[in-house]
């Protein structure tokens, strides 16, 4: 990363903003809604991490971005590797091979294609890096990958989408790496476009569903109508630290993400568990989501612990707001007896799947989260 000169990539951001640690947005569609960046680069470190790229290595990038991802992975290849980036958008696609030849990197195949599809004329591939938010795993990918390559892609999960390399193991794919992260949805052939509700009359509260899961907009629409119901959890966590807790509440029906601007906070809305937002709940007409407050400790502690909590507004608050706050108070008590947490990616068609703490459904596999137990030494049924 100190050689790659990243301020080409992003040509139109100030040098600050191009070697901040901040993601730059770079095309836009008719609606202004982001469709292409240039990751943060912890987020591209931590990526290219769990990728583990060798001298020699032939990578298929799904998602071209700027360009300075393929440029690090040339770098990291060496001249006895290969490099090829596929991104289903030209403008993409032009702006990405300028950069990269006024970067110098002149040993990168960018091509104009959809990622569903791979590309498999320079397959196998020792790694495919995936940079837009994959709802599913299509078999271009499984079969042009090298029986012992990696796949590292941003996965999303009824909402969640974490940075995963995956290995084959016994006929499916099984973790190695997990990462929290966000990404711009992958679009084409294998899309799934999240959907965005604005509520209130400012419409500055977002709520975010994937899935395909079914929305009374209206109904939904006037639950801030209704004054707030805290439930306040007896859970405390440490700044920061929820520990897969959103693991637990993708189980429950209507799990969502709340995202939040600055000016709701200006009109009293209780504050959501982060600054961004909180992952939450939502049925007809009510919805909840996650909120914690600080709770008293010594001095001197620079983060100090907090309570989690549950806000709900709508007409079925109180009882929405004390499910969830359930939901957290199992995850505190199993959390503690967790050893590891790992994700499986199993065929479709297969009909021995193991079951796990989530088991989601998709087009070409099912996604199965497991745990093992510290008390039982056995995995999480």
């Amino acid at each position: 990363m100190r050689v790659v000169p990243r301020h080409l990539f992003v040509p139109d951001a100030t040098i600050e903003r191009a070697y901040s640690n901040e993601a730059v947005v770079t095309h836009r569609d008719v609606d202004g809604v982001a469709v292409s960046s240039a990751s943060a680069p912890a987020t591209v470190a931590v990526m290219l991490e769990q990728l583990d790229v060798q001298p020699g290595h032939r990578v298929l990038e799904i998602g071209a971005g700027t360009g300075y991802n393929a440029a690090l992975l040339a770098h990291l290849v060496g001249p006895a590797g290969k490099v090829t980036t596929v991104d289903i958008d030209r403008e993409v696609v032009r702006g990405a091979r300028e950069c990269l030849a006024a970067a110098g990197c002149r040993d990168v195949t960018v091509l104009y294609g959809d990622g569903e599809f791979g590309y498999a004329d320079h397959a196998p591939y020792d790694r495919i890096v995936v940079t837009a938010g994959a709802w599913d795993l299509p078999p271009a990918w499984v079969d042009q990958l090298a029986p012992d390559g990696r796949l590292v892609v941003p996965l999303r999960m009824r909402g969640l989408t974490r940075s995963i390399a995956f290995e084959r193991e016994d006929g499916h794919w099984r973790s190695r790496w997990i990462e929290e992260c966000g990404f711009i949805p992958l679009r084409g052939a294998g899309g799934v476009a999240e959907r965005n509700i604005f509520l209130g009359s400012e419409g500055d509260l977002v709520l975010r569903i994937d899935d395909g899961q079914p929305v009374d907009e209206q109904a939904l629409g006037h639950a801030l109508d209704y004054p707030p119901t805290l439930s306040w959890t007896g859970v405390i966590v440490s700044a920061g630290v929820f520990d897969h807790l959103d693991f637990w509440l993708v189980t429950m029906d209507g799990f969502c993400r709340f995202l939040v601007q600055s000016q709701t906070f200006d009109r009293g809305l209780i504050t959501p568990a982060y600054n961004w937002g909180s992952m939450g709940v939502f049925d007809r007409d009510t919805f909840a989501y996650l909120t914690r407050r600080p709770t008293t400790h010594p001095d001197g502690i620079k983060h100090p612990p907090a309570e989690l909590g549950v806000c709900a507004y709508g007409p079925g608050g109180e009882k929405l707001a004390n499910r969830v706050a359930d939901r957290i108070r199992t995850w505190d008590q199993d959390r503690q007896s967790i050893i590891e947490l790992w994700i499986e990616a199993h065929p479709a068609d297969t009909d021995d799947t193991p079951t796990g703490q989530v088991a989601i459904r998709k087009r070409h596999t099912q996604i199965i989260v497991r745990t093992t137990l510290r008390e039982h030494s056995h995995e999480h049924e």
